[in-house]
């Protein structure tokens, strides 16, 4: 009988157990339902000259606020999410500069579906775009002491944010004894790149010599600089600059390989294609690809036209030169793309800036070949020189913003200016590349290439010399030209960059301490209970009361 009552007392502390682990089991489920893991980008971070921009840290293990706070607000243990159309810049601003301390930002970015953006007016694309532009400039230009990250909006950050968004309404930010939020990315330190390559890939395409003719065939050289640079690394795809350059630099050769196959059709002018990095670094990777010709390829160029995005406009482009428009091959090259701007309903600018030899600053490509006496002309969409890293390609240039209509029409007018040149056929009217011929413009290959560069970061220090990209764009010169040549030289001059452009950001929820407080309460309670029943039902209630009752004296237990 005695056996009998003991067995059951096992079973019956065997059951209390078990609800005991359930209950934890399903705490700790809770909890890790509250979690989110998503892929963050870091703002860039670089030395310029020696001093520091950027992002200068790159681990978080702060709670999660939604806005920054009063200047008197310690945020230090506090990282702010924030959706870039709701960023405050000017006190953003006011935090940098009087170095206010804060634990971390992560900004998210849109991503609406394709029915969402075209609900969206021009304008207010243009207005974000805008927005999106200022203030990834204003994140290049910065020392900012403490982690940038940047991030998509989706269901499960939105639901996140919302929440930190009720718990900030109070008006303090979120603590160890408020609860909320915890974002946590370990990291490790960030190091500076060991000589950052850049890679240059250029294709040719032969002229037709004459019989007895010995002498240089001349040149005309189509560049196109493919690289970007962006607040973020990992998201400065550049779909318009430069990669609409990039895309028209493809087609034309693959429209001039096929008008080169035929030796009845062939020019008496060797095309030089070039796809060249280093734009953002004042073109050094032009200026090495240049220096890296022999003297008589350089003499035999008659003129370069630069490809620099050419994506996003309505009805107006502009040619940019260092010489005098006067200059005999500036105004045929100019005179030749007018006769075709008129043809396709268009307008072309010319635009003279001098070079000035003692400034190291490089604002276009064609820039490159004019120090070194070669004529060359920039074709882009934009009216003046951008500043130095602007108009980049940044996180505000998407494959949404490209119009595939002006890249065809870019193509349409670099190519049949060309026609004009190599053949003579100036101030004539007709078109050879016609929509309805057989060397038409193939606005299905020009839009597969927009898509793939659009969707490929392409920073040069972060560009290996084997990257896919490098790789699909030599096969594709190879496709179209011959003796396709791939130069890999480094990164020179004031530029310095550190590595860890990615990384998995977690976001935990976490209990106040009253909460946790409360919960061990509840679990000390149980306890308490679950011991005296078991001590009741084996031994009755004397020996629970006994356990309890103070003990007696030495003295008294002695007599």
């Amino acid at each position: 009988m005695a056996c009998t009552k003991v067995r059951g007392n096992e079973v019956l502390y065997s059951v209390y157990s078990v609800l005991a682990l359930v209950f934890v089991l399903m705490a700790c489920v809770e909890l890790c339902d509250a979690s989110a893991v998503m892929d963050v980008y870091r703002l860039i971070q670089y030395d310029l000259s020696g001093s520091p921009f950027g992002s200068r840290r790159a681990s978080l293990n702060h709670h999660a606020g939604s806005a920054l706070f009063s200047p008197g607000t310690d945020l230090s243990r506090t990282v702010i999410m924030v959706p870039v159309r709701e960023l405050n810049i000017t006190l953003l601003r006011d935090y940098l500069t009087n170095k206010y301390p804060l634990g971390g930002l992560l900004l998210l970015l849109s991503k609406k579906s394709a029915e969402e953006k075209d609900t969206n007016t021009e304008e207010d694309v243009g207005f974000m775009r805008s927005v999106l532009s200022e203030i990834e400039q204003f994140l290049i230009h910065a020392n900012i002491p403490y982690p940038v990250y940047f991030a998509h909006e989706e269901e499960k950050v939105d639901a996140i944010l919302a929440d930190v968004k009720k718990n900030d309404a109070t008006g303090q930010p979120a603590t160890a004894t408020t609860g909320g939020f915890k974002l946590v990315l370990s990291a490790p330190e960030p190091k500076k790149l060991a000589s950052p390559t850049l890679t240059n890939i250029q294709g040719w395409l032969p002229g037709l010599k004459g019989e007895g003719d010995g002498a240089q065939l001349p040149t005309i050289a189509i560049v196109a600089s493919y690289d970007t640079f962006g607040a973020a690394p990992a998201l400065a795809f550049g779909s318009d600059s430069n990669g609409s350059g990039v895309v028209a630099l493809l087609e034309i050769a693959r429209l001039f390989s096929r008008l080169y196959s035929n030796p009845k059709t062939r020019g008496r002018y060797n095309l030089l294609f070039g796809l060249t990095s280093g734009g953002p670094y004042n073109y050094n990777g032009t200026l090495k690809w240049l220096r890296s010709f022999d003297q008589r390829l350089r003499e035999s160029i008659d003129y370069a036209i630069c490809l620099n995005s050419i994506g996003s406009w309505k009805n107006e482009l502009w040619l940019h030169v260092s010489k005098p428009p006067e200059n005999a091959y500036i105004k045929q090259i100019f005179e030749d793309l007018s006769t075709i701007s008129e043809q396709l309903g268009i307008t072309i600018g010319l635009k003279h800036k001098k070079i000035n030899i003692s400034n190291s600053r490089v604002a276009w490509e064609h820039e490159q070949f004019s120090r070194l006496r070669v004529t060359a002309v920039t074709l882009s969409e934009l009216s003046a020189a951008p500043e130095q890293l602007e108009q980049t390609g940044g996180i505000s240039d998407t494959r949404h913003i490209v119009n595939e209509t002006s890249v065809l029409n870019g193509i349409k007018l670099v190519a049949e200016s060309l026609v004009r040149h190599i053949y003579g056929y100036h101030g004539k009217s007709f078109e050879i590349f016609a929509d309805d011929s057989s060397l038409a413009i193939n606005p299905f290959y020009v839009r597969q290439w927009l898509d793939l560069i659009s969707r490929t970061p392409r920073v040069a220090p972060f560009l290996s010399k084997n990257d896919p990209l490098i790789a699909a764009l030599k096969k594709e010169l190879s496709d179209h030209t011959v003796d396709v040549h791939v130069q890999h030289e480094v990164l020179d001059g004031v530029f310095t960059f550190y590595d860890l452009i990615t990384a998995k950001l977690h976001i935990y929820q976490v209990a106040s301490v009253t909460f946790d407080l409360f919960i061990l309460l509840m679990v000390g309670s149980y306890l308490i209970l679950l011991f005296s029943f078991l001590v009741i039902t084996t031994r009755g209630l004397d020996d629970l009361i006994s356990i309890f009752r103070r003990p007696p004296s030495r003295k008294v237990k002695t007599a």
